[in-house]
């Protein structure tokens, strides 16, 4: 039997683009649609051009497949499951969100790929304990991986909120659980979240989402903010070098 000894030393990849790329993240019921409609009236108060997305999508070849999966109706190992949201994720930047961030929108998205590392973090507990997978994940997921990088966004929220707290929410819209929906599920599925959280701390906002809804807007619009007029002073510094 060989082994063989693969080492990778790689940035993630960043938006090289005039266009702000926002990202909502959280275990189900944390209220990420909530606020994303929020920051989307936000933007067009402020006659902002915006695009709002979703992942994983539910159309298309892939999307789907995806929905009836999430919606019971079909049945896949986990791993292929967290490839199949791969799949998409790679179609959708390519397709939808990168055309726009080079068009100068913002853009609004209900998860990305980072949600691939908790839940599947979540899916090797099923039979393991570690959660020491999730650097491989990001390898197999196209996070930190040498054939294709998904671009990070600029600002990743991650609206922090117990399962309890979730699955009381989830019962309150009146919809049937999905896939993913459940509270031993949903804890695990935090817990991944946590370790992504201690490992790539500057790559995440944290918000209270227990807060009211209000006061989570209030500090959601801040850091929007406060990016946007960075984004502004770098851009008017490379115009005056320029000219």
């Amino acid at each position: 039997m060989e082994n063989y000894n693969v080492n990778l030393k790689l940035d993630f990849k960043r938006n090289p683009y005039k266009g702000l790329y926002v990202a909502f993240e959280g275990i189900d019921g944390a209220g990420k649609t909530v606020q994303l409609d929020l920051v989307a009236n936000y933007c067009r108060q402020k006659k902002m051009s915006y695009t709002v997305v979703n992942e994983p999508r539910r159309t298309g070849p892939v999307g789907r497949l995806i929905n009836d999966v999430l919606q019971k109706r079909a049945h896949l190992p986990a791993t292929a499951i967290q490839y199949l949201f791969s799949a998409d994720r790679i179609s959708h930047q390519q397709d939808i969100i990168l055309p726009a961030l080079e068009r100068g929108e913002t853009v609004l998205s209900h998860r990305c790929f980072w949600s691939s590392v908790p839940y599947g973090i979540m899916d090797w507990m099923e039979t393991n304990q570690s959660t020491e997978v999730g650097y491989n994940l990001m390898v197999a997921q196209s996070i930190l991986s040498m054939y294709y990088q998904h671009t990070v966004p600029d600002i990743t929220f991650y609206l922090e909120v117990s399962a309890d707290a979730a699955i009381s929410r989830i019962r309150n819209m009146g919809v049937s659980p999905e896939y993913y929906e459940k509270r031993a599920t949903l804890e695990k599925v935090r817990n991944g979240y946590q370790w992504m959280l201690e490992k790539f701390p500057s790559e995440f906002f944290v918000i209270n989402a227990e807060q009211p809804v209000n006061v989570v807007s209030k500090e959601v619009l801040t850091v929007i903010e406060k990016v946007l007029s960075t984004k502004k002073s770098q851009k008017e510094k490379t115009f005056n070098v320029k000219n």
